[in-house]
């Protein structure tokens, strides 16, 4: 499946992942992210739930902060 990820398109072996999926594939172990699907933010309670398909705008934003 081809998907949009964060602005760069990437083939994924699979069709259909959830959000959770993706991060462990892509390995995005960090604790604090923003996630889009299509400009729809997903909830942290819905990454498992959450479908990403075919030709889908997907974004991961990490969250930092500092002083």
């Amino acid at each position: 499946m081809k998907i949009l990820l964060n602005n760069i398109p990437e083939d994924i072996a699979l069709d259909g992942i959830s959000v959770s999926e993706l991060l462990k594939y892509k390995n995005y172990t960090f604790k604090m992210l923003v996630i889009k699907i299509n400009g729809e933010l997903v909830k942290k309670t819905e990454y498992d739930t959450a479908m990403i398909g075919d030709g889908d705008d997907v974004h991961v934003l990490h969250l930092i902060s500092g002083g």
